[in-house]
């Protein structure tokens, strides 16, 4: 029970309210299951097949994050050592991992989006209340995860040889398809909409043992049996009980109304256990009872709501599968804020799923148990239930529909069938299926079947550009088609795209899906980019927020993007940007102009950057990137510098040039932090010990990550002139580091104090701290101590005599009244001017 208890505590997504009905009411769907165990059975059951559990990598972050500190900006050495561990726990037993990420926002989550990014910001005031109060790190109960955790645990895990895919929707669909599609061991993650899909076993990552192997298996057919319901009414029951995509407020006044006429509630249930109990109960005994005679909107009430209400049901169906409550044509569509959504099957794939069996029976793909097995190992089936379910059903309709035989039953049920069917993909299905053969894992390098995802293994020759810098093969997504590369201009093209050249929409979206990439897909296709929240302190007015400084290297990557878009109509040009910072309420993104930026030569085409392959190509590329920093006049300073401090010295160049209450001791902090990191273990780094916590050098050290992100799309967008190793975090920070030599430089620590008495890093900090202040005085950009602070630091906007206007503030203290925070959230169009100061 402890067990169960610590899961139900756990931040979960989904289905309102289910998380906790599993725990306190029918904690019997969880089974403590053994990943070692499972694994031998999925081979006995499945020679020559891999056993291969999908992660949903979004949902994990928080049990992955494990150093001790968290609020300094990231203890990222430490991180990644766990990441190492975890994969390597997996490995251990044979098991593949095939991790996923959240690509973009759908339109239809957003204001679920928003309302858990204000919910953040009030926490991220309360934890630097706490240190502005305690002048220490707050208990983990409201520890919030490093900014920028995500992108790079992307790359960590790429660079650990991991398959590592990014989604074109949410994740939790394509995990859930990827799951049922290849037959996986199970689905890994936190969220209670993995009990809604039709789909593989869902497994616990808040209660996995890393040690033992040992994890909660959350079984949805349990569920149903203790809800009086069948598998295909779950998705009925999540939009009622409310989601992502449908508003608990919508069914409030229905689930009150079912609550009234349930006559088993129990007085030991809370509120929302009993609701859950009495919309299953009218699902079970009012709903079904009509079913196929009336269509759902007349039995419930649905009202305006109904578009929105089936594209909510139907966002659970996968490919493949349909739904018992839809009495609409096959392939009816629903016209809905502009998007096409088929009520049958999954509105972007084109894959076709073997279907011919029982519905309850997860259309043909073998799940996690055989009614016949008596192996003890925990299994998720109702083998003894026999229940039919009414598949596209078309009452109405005088069309054909296909029929397909249950072989048991004998009985036809008909068949979804896409108009151009696709060549179905072999499925790892039976012992005694057709060998396959063999191919070479990139990760691995050993043979081992293709049963497990066998489109995957098709390389696309267009995007294996050495010049890329990319540090692992790439490989196709399973919604990739190569047979017709118009086939995919024709599907980005059902939507409106700010960039028309499909061979370079293919690239970026071939980047994206394979998490080589970092926004630029995002924003050639929709013209909409976000970015969740940051550790700010909206109390203090003397740093502003990332999302403004760095907002200038947006704009210059835009015009690198959106370049062929200038014509008639490129005053109008912006990009939404959903960037969350300290006083914006989120109720419309921020319009952003490209802004025009300066490379030698000119600004090179897309194809250019990403798709030439000649010697010189690539220096056009290092022109590219160093132009969107405004830094081309430094660029031999910088070639001069080594790898990975090159990087380092970009971001520090632009940080001071763009904020003047960076003073010399910061830069001192900065410099000798990234020094220090190259000569200390990991052990090392856990063990220091910080005096106690400043609410500015986290900001900055959360300051100094999110340029390392900014970079991370600069870089794409530009081709990949820098490896992906040049800017990672566990190469450059250690928040606590950071912090250690930021309170010594304020205390006046001599440089060689802040170097440990280190006679050849000292040297090379000279030489850095040179680049970075020679490279600013070009910006008419002085760098000077706290101590020399004069009194024309006023706040004062206006603009500066060079090309590249910053800002400021008096005296870098919080407090002074400066209006970094009352900048225009909403639907305004920014240009660059007006977000400088000096």
């Amino acid at each position: 029970m402890d067990r169960q208890m610590i899961l139900f505590q756990s931040p979960v997504m989904g289905v309102r309210g289910l998380q906790g009905f599993v725990g306190s009411t029918c904690p019997h769907i969880c089974t403590v299951v053994n990943f070692r165990e499972l694994a031998e059975h999925h081979r006995s059951r499945y020679p020559g097949c891999t056993p291969t559990v999908v992660v949903d990598a979004m949902c994990c972050l928080r049990y992955w994050y494990t150093p001790e500190s968290w609020v300094c900006g990231g203890q990222w050495r430490e991180y990644f050592s766990a990441l190492r561990d975890f994969v390597d726990s997996f490995a251990s037993v044979g098991i593949k991992l095939v991790f996923f990420f959240d690509g973009m926002v759908e339109q239809g989550k957003r204001n679920e989006w928003v309302k858990r990014r204000l919910k953040n910001n009030r926490e991220i005031s309360r934890i630097f209340h706490y240190i502005r109060s305690h002048r220490e790190q707050p208990g983990r109960n409201m520890f919030f995860i490093p900014s920028g955790l995500a992108i790079f645990t992307r790359f960590a895990l790429k660079t650990l040889g991991q398959e590592t895919l990014c989604s074109l929707k949410e994740a939790d669909y394509e995990v859930a398809s990827y799951g049922l599609q290849y037959n996986c061991l199970g689905i890994l993650g936190e969220d209670t909409d993995y009990l809604i899909y039709d789909t593989c076993p869902y497994f616990s990552i808040s209660e996995l043992c890393l040690e033992s192997l040992e994890t909660i298996m959350l079984c949805r057919e349990k569920l149903c049996e203790s809800l009086g319901l069948r598998v295909a009414d779950l998705p009925l029951l999540a939009c009622l009980l409310g989601n992502d995509i449908i508003p608990e407020g919508m069914f409030e006044s229905f689930r009150f109304k079912c609550l009234s006429s349930y006559t088993s509630v129990k007085e030991n249930f809370d509120k929302k256990g009993n609701i859950i109990l009495a919309v299953s109960d009218h699902i079970s005994k009012v709903l079904h009872l009509h079913q196929g005679e009336k269509k759902l909107e007349e039995m419930l009430p649905l009202g305006p709501n109904r578009a929105l209400f089936y594209k909510g049901v139907a966002s659970y169906l996968l490919p493949g599968q349909s739904s018992p409550w839809f009495f609409q044509k096959p392939k009816s569509l629903i016209m809905l804020d502009k998007q096409v959504i088929s009520m049958s099957s999954d509105p972007e794939s084109k894959q076709e799923v073997p279907i011919c069996t029982e519905p309850e029976s997860k259309q043909g793909v073998p799940m996690c148990t055989e009614p016949e097995s008596k192996q003890g190992v925990p299994m998720c089936t109702e083998p003894e239930s026999k229940q039919e379910v009414p598949m596209c059903t078309v009452p109405e309709s005088k069309q054909e529909v296909p029929m397909c035989t249950v072989p048991e039953s004998k009985q036809e049920v008909p068949m979804c069938v896409e108009p151009e069917p696709k060549q179905e993909v072999p499925m790892c299905a039976e012992p005694e299926s057709k060998q396959v053969p063999m191919s070479k894992e990139p990760e691995s390098k050993q043979e081992v079947p293709t049963c497990a995802h066998p489109e995957i293994k098709q390389q696309l020759p267009v995007e294996t550009d050495s010049d890329f810098n990319l540090e692992v093969p790439m490989y196709a997504h399973p919604k990739i088609k190569e047979d017709n590369p118009m086939d995919m201009d024709s599907e980005i093209k059902q939507q409106v795209t700010l960039v028309s050249d499909p061979e370079i929409l293919k690239v970026a979206r071939m980047h994206h899906v394979q998490a080589e990439s970092y926004l630029v897909y995002s924003i050639v296709s929709s013209g909409e980019i976000e970015c969740s929240n940051t550790l700010e302190d909206e109390l203090d007015q003397a740093l502003p927020s990332q999302a403004f400084v760095y907002r200038p290297v947006r704009q210059r990557v835009y015009t690198l993007l959106l370049g062929s878009c200038r014509d008639d109509i490129s005053a109008s040009l912006a990009v939404k940007e959903w960037f969350v910072y300290p006083g914006n309420p989120l109720r419309h993104p921020d319009l952003v102009r490209p802004l025009p930026m300066i490379i030698p030569g000119g600004t090179p085409s897309l194809k250019s950057l990403w798709l030439n392959q000649e010697p010189a190509a690539q220096a056009r590329r290092l022109d590219a990137l160093l132009a969107c920093f405004n830094l081309s006049s430094s660029r031999d300073e910088l070639l001069a510098v080594e790898s990975p401090l090159r990087a380092l010295c970009c971001l520090l160049i632009y940080l001071f040039v763009q904020v003047d209450t960076l003073c010399l001791e910061d830069l001192h902090a900065f410099v000798a932090q990234a020094l220090c990191l190259q000569g200390k273990s990991t052990a090392q780094l856990v063990d220091l010990q910080l005096e106690y916590i400043s609410p500015r050098a986290v900001q900055l050290g959360s300051l100094l990550v999110r340029g390392l992100t900014t970079l991370a799309l600069v870089n794409s967008a530009c081709g990949f002139p820098w490896k992906t190793s040049e800017f990672m975090p566990w190469n450059l920070f250690d928040g606590k580091l950071f912090h250690l030599k930021y309170l010594q430089s304020e205390k006046g620590y001599s440089v060689e104090a802040l170097l440990e008495q280190n006679r050849s890093w000292l040297t090379r900090f000279h030489n850095l701290k040179a680049v970075v202040c020679k490279a600013c005085m070009k910006e008419n950009r002085r760098i000077v101590g706290r101590g020399h602070w004069s009194s024309h630091h006023t706040g004062r906007w206006g603009r500066q005599g060079s090309s590249s206007h910053r800002t400021s503030s008096a005296c870098g203290h919080s407090g002074q009244g400066q209006p970094w925070r009352d900048q225009g959230p909403g639907s305004r169009t920014h240009d660059h001017d007006q977000w400088r100061r000096y």
